[in-house]
């Protein structure tokens, strides 16, 4: 199995055993186990959050919004790209190589998602 075949089947996996109503105790680690993992990453998560405000942004303007480096926002973008959460088009601007990432439908849900999974565990720890 190729490693995207692996992310998209561990995600699919979340999408029919992460109910939002019922919100299971955090781990060791202070992580919910039903919880996109891979959104919850901070780096991930700014590119979908910052995507999910903006149509599109290019790489140089994810790089500059979440202060990280080259390699660092290109090894997440293709994570979140794996997952069909984001799509990446390259063109070029002139003579000048242009890479631009616009979120998904699926990126879009998955974003809902686990908003509204971090909005229950605060309720439930404000009321707990």
């Amino acid at each position: 199995m190729s490693k995207s075949s692996t992310i998209r089947h561990d995600h699919a996996g979340r999408e029919r055993s992460g109910s939002l109503g019922s919100v299971k105790a955090p781990n060791r680690e202070g992580v919910s186990p039903d919880l996109d993992r891979l959104i919850h990453e901070r780096i991930r998560l700014g590119i979908v959050s910052a995507l999910a405000v903006n149509r599109s942004l290019t790489f140089n303007e994810l790089k500059a919004l979440l202060k990280t480096t080259d390699g660092n926002l290109s090894v997440h973008a293709r994570r979140l790209e794996e997952a069909d959460y984001i799509v990446c088009t390259k063109s070029f601007d002139g003579r000048l190589p242009k890479t631009e990432y616009r979120l998904t439908a699926a990126g879009r849900k998955a974003l809902e998602r686990y908003l509204n999974h971090m909005e229950a565990l605060i309720r439930a720890t404000r009321e707990g």
